[in-house]
């Protein structure tokens, strides 16, 4: 909603603008009053910029014939609340919903009056596109083995994060490959510390024979399960709990993960999640407390031609996941890499669907990638948002290996937990305006795949 707003103290008027998001416990039904929760963004041109207001909404249109509003944000240093309320009117339905007079409180003390209006134009769509109803999760554990004995087929399952204290990043690669010639599956994997101004020290497990349907990876002395990793090879061990603390990700359309119809797709079981215990390598122990990061999923059959990936932890509960990649396969080759790009800011998920950031090539969308060493970027836009994403791998902190996929074809992939990047959102308000800029300095997990 946007409008105006009038302190007690000043004479002049104020430009007012709301980002909410609400979400309710019950369904809405007409006849009944339902209380949701708000949270979002306040803005008041030169008072407040507050992107973590919080409050409560009444909903009874036709019981009580209002919507009321109870927002709390920060203003010029203090906390201000904001109370208004939509008056429903028979006679002027549409009027009436859009249109709200507010009050604006000081520890109960009115300073100041205004009235917002939701804009009709340009918001009706957006709102209405917005609406969720919450899906249950599924029954299947995103951490569990997908495959079912196809040949031809690779099943990943890789964790990075990093020690907030030291800067040091952790990578743990666990792989099961079924060839296509249809000989026996083998399991195996690589391990790697990447310590601040040391160089990179890795190690590999395998392969080793693959022991049949698991609740995650476990083979050659390692295991990946919900909630643990552990394993040794080489002068490594490790030991880590890992704690989820964000709701799954998918990064690709999610029928793509539970139908695999695409060449590959890939998962978050956690968007965010902590880890704690110890690696050892060498006489060194890295002892992790909370660290950062997550576990990721990939299911296909095979690595892409070429490729990039990045899990970048934003700060503030914000994650940025982007995989860009061109096919293997014939028909698809010739096609510039396609994009799958999913930012979660503030509880929400943008865009709103996966395949919107991967039909660029086709003319129905804007998103576009630039693969290479040491930078890569990403740029796009999908509704009113667009953005543009910039990865840097220094090289003394990246780390290439060489893959095998199913069809005996090699790949190699060169792999950083100390990159940088740099994300700029901004969204459609007439102009394009800052909407939100991260920049993470050797914090940033990312890899680039070349043939």
């Amino acid at each position: 909603m946007i409008g105006t707003v009038r302190l007690d103290r000043e004479g002049r008027a104020r430009r007012m603008r709301l980002d909410l998001r609400v979400t309710a416990d019950q369904l809405l039904w007409p006849l009944s009053t339902a209380d949701a929760q708000l949270a979002g963004r306040v803005r008041i041109g030169g008072l407040a910029d507050d992107p973590a207001a919080d409050g409560r909404l009444e909903i009874s249109p036709l019981a009580r014939r209002r919507i009321r509003y109870q927002l709390s944000f920060t203003a010029d240093g203090r906390q201000l609340t904001l109370d208004g309320w939509k008056s429903v009117s028979p006679r002027r339905p549409v009027k009436s919903m859009t249109s709200m007079p507010f009050a604006l409180y000081d520890d109960g003390v009115r300073v100041g009056v205004g009235s917002l209006r939701f804009p009709v134009t340009t918001g009706l769509v957006p709102f209405l596109r917005s609406f969720r109803y919450p899906l249950k999760a599924a029954s299947e554990p995103l951490m569990a083995s997908r495959w079912k004995g196809e040949s031809g087929r690779t099943e990943v399952w890789y964790t990075t994060a990093t020690d907030p204290g030291t800067g040091t990043g952790v990578w743990l690669h666990h792989e099961l490959v079924a060839p296509a010639d249809g000989s026996e599956p083998y399991a195996h994997g690589w391990a790697a510390i990447f310590p601040q101004n040391e160089p990179v020290r890795h190690v590999r497990f395998g392969p080793a024979k693959w022991p049949g349907a698991q609740d995650g990876f476990a083979a050659a002395g390692v295991s990946a399960v919900t909630g643990r990793l552990t394993g040794s090879a080489g002068e490594m061990r490790w030991d880590l709990r890992e704690q989820a603390t964000d709701a799954p990700l998918f990064t690709f359309p999610r029928w793509s993960w539970r139908h695999p119809l695409l060449p590959s797709a890939q998962i978050l079981p956690a968007a965010r999640a902590s880890y704690s215990g110890t690696i050892s390598y060498g006489t060194k122990t890295l002892q992790l407390d909370g660290a950062p990061g997550a576990s990721a999923r990939i299911y296909g059959h095979g690595n892409a031609h070429t490729w990039a990936w990045l899990h970048a932890d934003l700060g503030g509960g914000d994650i940025l996941e982007v995989v860009t990649a061109a096919s293997r396969r014939r028909w698809l080759r010739r096609l510039p890499p396609l994009v799958f790009l999913r930012l979660r800011m503030g509880g929400r998920t943008w865009p709103l669907r996966a395949e919107r950031t991967a039909v660029g090539w086709a003319g129905l969308g804007r998103f576009r990638s630039t693969i290479g060493l040491p930078t890569w970027t990403v740029t796009g836009r999908a509704g009113l948002r667009r953005i543009r994403v910039e990865v840097t791998q220094p090289d003394d902190g990246t780390l290439a290996l060489e893959y095998t996929d199913p069809d005996g074809a090699s790949a190699v992939c060169r792999n950083s937990e100390r990159a940088s990047a740099r994300v700029l959102l901004e969204r459609w308000w007439g102009g394009w305006r800052l909407e939100n800029e991260w920049t993470l300095a050797g914090t940033a997990h990312t890899e680039v795949g070349t043939r």
